[in-house]
């Protein structure tokens, strides 16, 4: 699987931006599929999962209620929509594709876009 993440940019405090995730191959439906985040000096960190079905959704503390995770297997794309966007959220967003385990661990997932950059401004 080839992930090609897309969306990023610069926008304000409180503002909104999607994230796409687009997947070569025709097994994307078979993977559960994640976004995790990495800020200068700072470890990869998990934002938000979603099962192969769509049917399971999981979120970071930081980041629910404000941030909605979603999947088209049509068009083997996974969304992250990104609201009430805060300073803290700046970093490198990268989506990932994993067959297994909690989801919310990097060493899970086995397959890796190439990061699109999100910065916050206050």
């Amino acid at each position: 699987v080839q992930l090609q993440a897309s969306g990023g940019g610069l926008v304000q405090a409180g503002g909104s931006l999607r994230l796409s995730c687009a997947a070569s191959g025709r097994t994307f439906s078979s993977y559960a599929m994640g976004w995790f985040r990495q800020a200068p000096g700072k470890e990869r960190e998990f934002v938000a999962a979603i099962s192969w079905s769509g049917g399971s959704t999981y979120y970071a503390d930081s980041v629910k209620g404000r941030f909605t995770i979603s999947r088209d297997n049509a068009k083997n794309t996974v969304y992250l929509q990104m609201d009430s966007l805060k300073p803290e959220d700046t970093a490198v967003y990268y989506c990932a594709a994993t067959g297994w385990g909690t989801l919310t661990k990097p060493d899970e997932y086995d397959y890796w876009g190439q990061g699109t950059q999100v910065t916050v401004s206050s």
